[in-house]
């Protein structure tokens, strides 16, 4: 091992709507940045169409594997890299969650073969920039020489490095680095009064969140059902549909900053999120941090981050879900998780074991 003496740079590279489309990978991003930042790291972020001096950078960090043509065009520049994969599944929704002559479509298509045809909808409809023309020769084949061209994969969790391992068969090294909270914002418990028949949902609205779902799911509970979110570009008509079948009891907010939504969290039960995939689900850490009881699909990973804790549900099962969120209700409100949540997932904890990522890859102390 080299003694570290001089700050490392790193190169963040990120999807090129990072600003405009906020999501799980936004908060993961721009916190881990700032946390890094924090322990002597220079990190700067560059969205994939960016023109980079790659000789500035110690270290490339990609995002994102699901969007592979970001990266094709970077990987080529002999900096050594390493990829938070936020590695989403979207096919059970798409084959059983979206509108009927879309499921036929994906379902024909298979895994790849449907998010190339994603991919390349948002490159013709100008709501994405194709970094690199190499991703034109397929997904599949472009996800699997990123992975095995890098030189720590970091996924967010065990689960999520099995999962690309059984897809893509690369065996590569990888660091798990869990997801995490920002305990400047959420440490402190709010003095509000807790709504005790108050449910919310934070996150974006889409299909993949099943928020319609969640409606139907409450529709004869004496609950009140927050939403805070707004929907991806693509999806503005689900947005709309989800108001169509709300009943008195549901309000919507759009997109609130973290600061904004503590409050809410606090006056809140249950958070629920009963998607049909996710690698984390952020929002649900955040609420746990305020005590919130958890409602969370079994897609993905949440097990690795919720264990017994969540009642879980199977998104496509309104009964499934309708009891999750009894079951929460009547669930006395959760201190313990909070602490847990508070020493084991935050972007601190998040930080440093990126850091040490970097270090083992770069063989310095």
């Amino acid at each position: 091992m080299i003694p570290m003496k001089k700050p490392l740079k790193i190169a963040f590279i990120v999807r090129s709507t990072i600003d405009q489309v906020r999501g799980g990978d936004s908060q993961q991003v721009f916190n881990t940045a700032r946390e890094l930042m924090k322990l002597g790291v220079e990190v700067t972020i560059k969205k994939a169409y960016e023109p980079i001096n790659y000789h500035e950078y110690d270290l490339l960090h990609l995002f994102n594997v699901i969007r592979p043509a970001d990266h094709l065009k970077h990987i080529r520049s002999r900096i050594p890299f390493v990829v938070s994969t936020i590695y989403l599944d979207y096919s059970p929704f798409d084959v059983l969650g979206r509108r009927k002559y879309l499921k036929k479509i994906f379902a024909f298509l298979g895994k790849d073969k449907s998010e190339f045809l994603k991919n390349n909808f948002r490159f013709l409809a100008g709501q994405d920039k194709l970094v690199s023309k190499e991703y034109l020769l397929g997904h599949h084949r472009a996800i699997r020489k990123i992975l095995s061209g890098a030189s720590l994969l970091l996924p967010n969790s065990h689960s999520e490095y099995q999962r690309l391992f059984k897809n893509y068969g690369v065996a590569n090294e990888f660091h798990v680095v869990y997801n995490g909270i920002n305990q400047d914002l959420f440490r402190e418990l709010p003095n509000v009064e807790r709504i005790e028949n108050q449910i919310i949902c934070v996150g974006q609205i889409y299909g993949l969140k099943n928020q319609h779902l969640l409606i139907e799911a409450t529709r004869d509970m004496d609950v009140r059902l927050v939403f805070i979110g707004k929907p991806p570009p693509n999806h503005v008509a689900y947005y709309y549909y989800c108001k169509k079948i709300a009943h008195s009891q549901v309000y919507f907010y759009d997109f609130m900053p973290q600061a904004e939504l503590v409050n809410h969290y606090a006056r809140s039960k249950v958070h629920a999120l009963p998607s049909w995939f996710e690698t984390t689900g952020l929002s649900s850490l955040e609420a746990a941090s305020m005590a919130c009881n958890l409602v969370v699909g079994t897609g993905g990973d949440t097990r690795d981050y919720f264990q017994d804790v969540a009642s879980f549900c199977e998104a496509n099962d309104l009964a499934s879900i309708k009891n999750a969120l009894e079951t929460a209700l009547k669930k006395p409100t959760d201190f313990a998780f909070r602490d847990h949540v508070l020493t084991h997932y935050t972007w601190e904890n998040a930080a440093k074991e990126t850091l040490t990522a970097y270090k083992k890859v770069l063989k310095i102390d």
